[in-house]
């Protein structure tokens, strides 16, 4: 029996190995093989609300406002809704609106008896948009180019009702700026895989669109309005169907933001992210939570074997490499596609970052608190 004993380690490494495999072959190569869609010809687009919340974004409105408002399209209309701004966010917002026709504003007035988040906000939008048809997306963030509208429409195509866009940060030095893009494309390229495998179960809402129909007929964020977060990823999590969700990835068709510069700020925007989680789907929920947990417990088990039982060191080396190697291959051509290509070098450092980063907001989320959105 002892015999056998010994082995329980190296087959479960080679178990998680082999469900690590299963993630490069079956999700993310779908996302590695999928043809990018330039703009199709003598095609008609339909007009577009782009709605865009802000509190206390001054700055940014004089920033990014315009990128929005001087899109190529045919008809659409921005809706910019001031939550409670103590800053003059009003005054720029009037300005804005002397120079552009299409562009108008919901304000939302501090009430002392409640506090409210973003879906109050995203809700009040939706409700005053003159088009069916919506784009959503952040006042810190602004389109590659004036074609990001003409992209994302033309993917409300037959059926589809939702269409997941990508929204890389933008290139800053230091060491968390690199983890804080890797960690956004590691979860872009499992989003979107997994839309193409057609089992959507979150969008990010810097660039997201849905239909105004679909927000009313699931009810908007009724159900998880007491849930801080979750204006994105909870409203894709519930309203995407087998055959309603389209993905848009081509390079003007990104948006761009700026990360976080200090770890407590970026701390807490995860926080936020992560607090929408509990609110899956169940399905949704195992899934997430048995390919995390393969993840840790691959580097998990390789040290276990390294440390109690080194002898057997050839079998993690070998596996290791093994995964490194086809990720490169799968990897490789998603980063330059993703816009974080040189960080392609930095792949095997970043991947033991996500192991802790996995691993401690997998452990706090035990013990979170509801997280307000500003």
């Amino acid at each position: 029996m002892e015999q056998y004993l010994r082995y329980i380690l190296p087959a479960l490494f080679s178990f998680f190995l082999l469900f690590q495999l299963y993630y490069m072959l079956f999700v993310y190569r779908k996302l590695k093989v999928y043809k990018v869609k330039d703009l199709k010809e003598n095609i008609e687009y339909p007009p577009l609300s782009v709605i865009v919340c802000a509190r206390n974004e001054e700055s940014n409105l004089r920033m990014y406002l315009s990128e929005i408002l001087e899109q190529e399209y045919p008809l659409y209309e921005v809706i910019v809704v001031n939550d409670c701004s103590s800053d003059d966010s009003n005054w720029v917002l009037k300005e804005f609106k002397q120079r552009y026709k299409h562009l108008r504003t919901i304000d939302i007035s501090e009430n002392a008896h409640t506090r409210h988040g973003k879906k109050f906000a995203v809700t009040l939008g939706v409700k005053g948009a003159s088009h069916e048809h919506l784009i959503l997306t952040d006042a810190d963030c602004y389109p590659q180019s004036d074609q990001w509208l003409k992209y994302m429409a033309q993917e409300f195509q037959g059926n589809i009702e939702i269409v997941l866009g990508y929204s890389p940060y933008t290139r800053m030095k230091g060491l968390l700026n690199k983890y804080i893009r890797y960690e956004t494309f590691q979860t872009a390229i499992n989003y979107l895989g997994y839309a193409l495998k057609r089992n959507a179960y979150m969008g990010v809402g810097r660039n997201l669109a849905y239909t105004k129909k679909l927000f009313f007929k699931g009810r908007g964020f009724a159900t998880h309005m007491h849930i801080p977060s979750g204006d994105d990823d909870l409203f894709v999590n519930q309203n995407a169907t087998r055959t309603n969700v389209a993905i848009c990835i081509h390079p003007d068709a990104m948006v761009w933001s700026n990360p976080k510069v200090t770890y407590q700020a970026y701390k807490q925007q995860k926080k936020r992210h992560f607090g929408a989680g509990n609110a899956y789907r169940n399905k949704h929920k195992l899934m997430l939570s048995i390919q995390a947990f393969g993840f840790i417990f691959f580097y998990f088990s390789a040290v276990l074997i390294l440390i109690l039982q080194p002898y057997f060191w050839p079998i993690v080396v070998i596996g290791y490499v093994i995964r490194l190697l086809l990720q490169m291959i799968i990897y490789i051509p998603l980063m330059k596609r993703l816009q974080v290509r040189e960080l392609i070098m930095w792949l095997p450092i970043m991947e033991i970052f996500h192991f802790f980063y996995i691993s401690y907001m997998g452990f706090m989320s035990l013990f979170r608190k509801n997280i307000h959105w500003k």
